[in-house]
């Protein structure tokens, strides 16, 4: 496993042959829009065996993975507000956990399945909030009116939640930057990273981040830094939209979309910005990649 240090070294992203394939055992969630809704499909690593498992006339997006890979939660606009839903990984069994018109969206699961945290803007603004996992227990912990909270994802060790927001003085216009909060909303923390930062996520060892950002050239690209937001490493450097990152579950990859060849893409590369493989490879629109846990 690369180490943060090391990142430097690496060549940029767009500059890698395009000549690698995953693992065909690898599982990948992602959405696509091969119609006119937004769908959940699956495929193999190598992009083999692409199947969807919602159905047309159904929007759906924002798939993740259970700690255990035999359930995915998501956001659908089934009931005509988006609410959140898990569903086993065959597209069967669907539950929904959340029925406010508020838009729930962004759900993830803690490292245990026992929690999940998400976005809702039930009061108005979009805040951070937990549950339990069958739905029950919804408590805002954000709790930061006026300001818009998105993107929770927990730590390995399920005791801090980064997520993304725009908090600051209104009139100042403050960037969307970087936070972390313990899953009670106490112990609130900003890194250091303020180039609009969106979509972070955690390395499986916890000791980096990978989000997007806003590079010197006002290109959105895909940064790695250390787990207190030092050292920032921009690894994409393409003239696309490069956003959504996703870790594998061994560290070993970074999953993320990206228009560099046009339509929005899944691409896979390694920690150090070097092996970029396109997975997805058809035309339209395809993002929010998430790995299934081994």
């Amino acid at each position: 496993m690369l180490l943060a240090g090391s990142l430097a070294g690496g060549g940029p992203a767009g500059c890698a042959d395009e000549v690698q394939v995953l693992p065909a055992d690898e599982i990948i969630a992602y959405v696509s829009m091969p119609g006119r809704f937004l769908r959940i499909w699956v495929t193999n690593g190598d992009g083999t065996a692409r199947r969807s498992l919602t159905a047309e006339g159904e929007t759906s997006l924002e798939p993740s993975w259970s700690p255990s890979g035999d359930r995915i939660i998501f956001t659908s606009w089934l009931d005509g507000d988006p609410n959140i839903y898990t569903m086993a990984a065959d597209g069967s069994d669907w539950r929904q956990l959340t029925s406010d018109p508020g838009n729930d969206r962004s759900a993830r699961y803690s490292p245990g399945g026992e929690r999940i945290a998400f976005v809702s803007e039930r009061t108005g603004d979009p805040e951070i909030w937990v549950m339990a996992a069958d739905g029950s227990r919804q408590t805002n912990i954000s709790r930061s009116p006026g300001s818009m909270d998105y993107d929770p994802e927990w730590s390995p060790d399920g005791e801090l939640i980064i997520f993304s927001s725009n908090r600051g003085p209104p009139e100042t216009g403050t960037p969307f930057g970087l936070w972390t909060m313990r899953p009670d909303g106490s112990d609130l923390r900003r890194l250091p990273v303020r180039n609009e930062a969106r979509w972070p996520a955690w390395s499986p060892d916890g000791a980096r981040i990978v989000y997007s950002g806003l590079s010197a050239d006002g290109d959105t690209e895909i940064f790695v830094a250390g787990a207190d937001g030092s050292g920032a490493v921009n690894l994409s450097r393409s003239a696309g939209v490069d956003e959504m990152p996703r870790w594998s579950p061994d560290g070993d990859w970074i999953l993320f979309s990206t228009t560099r060849s046009g339509d929005s893409e899944v691409y896979a590369m390694r920690p150090n910005g070097e092996g970029l493989i396109n997975i997805t490879r058809r035309s339209g629109w395809d993002a929010m990649a998430a790995w299934r846990p081994r």
